[in-house]
């Protein structure tokens, strides 16, 4: 019976650790992706499209979103999946290193969806779309 646990405690273990590095891997990856898109930005400053910023704050925001999702839910799964295997430590290390990561990036996240959401722009009406009667019985509409 004392080798069941062990065996499995084992493989748990080579899955956790293949697990981690995957949420790393993830966390690298955001992170070239939201550089790279400053480095475009850099790039643009000196160019002459006036448009092209909003499109770059667009993409760093949404590569700021996936960043603080792939941070929080790692250590997250990890602390889930080191349960299910019986590696108790382990998942408590994990769901304490997910509470500790998520209070900084949630805020972070809603600023990123707030930035993804732009409240719409503030429009001027124009002329009515239908014919407008003045005072005075002078009508200008077309058919009298």
């Amino acid at each position: 019976m004392m080798s069941e646990a062990v065996g499995t405690g084992r493989r748990g273990g080579a899955i956790v650790g293949f697990l981690f590095l995957l949420w790393v891997c993830g966390l690298v990856a955001t992170a070239v992706w939201w550089v790279g898109i400053g480095l475009e930005q850099w790039s643009a400053s000196y160019g002459d499209q006036p448009g092209e910023f909003e499109d770059f704050r667009r993409r760093a925001s949404l590569a700021l979103l996936v960043a603080a999702l792939v941070a929080t839910v790692g250590p997250a799964l990890l602390a889930l999946v080191a349960y299910r295997l019986r590696l108790v430590r382990t998942a408590v290390v994990f769901l304490v290193l997910t509470v500790v990561i998520a209070v900084p990036a949630v805020p972070f996240a809603v600023l990123a969806g707030r930035d993804l959401d732009p409240a719409p722009a503030v429009t001027t009406p124009g002329p009515p779309g239908h014919c407008v009667e003045h005072s005075g019985g002078d009508t200008r509409c077309p058919g009298g």
